[in-house]
């Protein structure tokens, strides 16, 4: 479970979510839309075992994102989902279930250094953990990064930024919390 479900799992479900999310490996498989059933599957190139929860259930065993993967999972298919407004507020709450550890074992491996830019950028303008943004921030100064829009989803250009994350903002975030 990704996105949406996992954050829900998490508990940080600020609104009722309408369908399910799954992250697999390719090949893509084609989102199931049936009468009480609505099930969303999204794929990943960077397949990896770190940063996913084992959870067990009556049903068997299934694998859940951790909240750190959650969040930079969101970030990533912002575009997908309904954009990043639409999620600011389940950011938030997963912010709140976040440890260092988690956090710490992501950047050891997370290979998408703009949604990084983009992660480490929205704690920072929420006012939400300085030490977690230090964290990212000092990972991404040991690499170069290039200006980055906060919101990939226009034919604009990213132009000349002045904050640290490089992050050329071009929506204006709104929170529902």
């Amino acid at each position: 479970m990704g996105l949406f479900s996992a954050a829900k799992f998490h508990g940080a479900s600020h609104q009722q979510i309408q369908k399910d999310y799954i992250i697999t490996e390719k090949p893509k498989f084609n989102d199931i839309s049936k009468k009480t059933i609505d099930i969303c599957f999204f794929t990943t190139s960077n397949w990896t075992d770190r940063n996913i929860q084992i959870k067990k259930s009556e049903a068997g065993i299934y694998k859940v994102s951790s909240p750190a993967l959650t969040i930079v999972d969101l970030i990533h298919h912002q575009t997908k989902l309904g954009g990043i407004n639409r999620m600011l507020s389940v950011i938030e709450e997963l912010t709140e279930e976040l440890k260092e550890k988690d956090l710490v074992g992501l950047l050891s491996w997370y290979p998408n250094k703009s949604t990084l830019q983009r992660l480490g950028f929205i704690l920072e303008e929420l006012g939400l953990n300085e030490e977690f943004q230090e964290i990212i921030f000092l990972h991404l100064k040991s690499t170069k990064i290039f200006p980055v829009l906060l919101s990939p989803n226009s034919d604009e250009k990213p132009g000349a930024v002045d904050n640290r994350w490089k992050i050329a903002v071009n929506i204006k975030l709104e929170s529902d919390l």
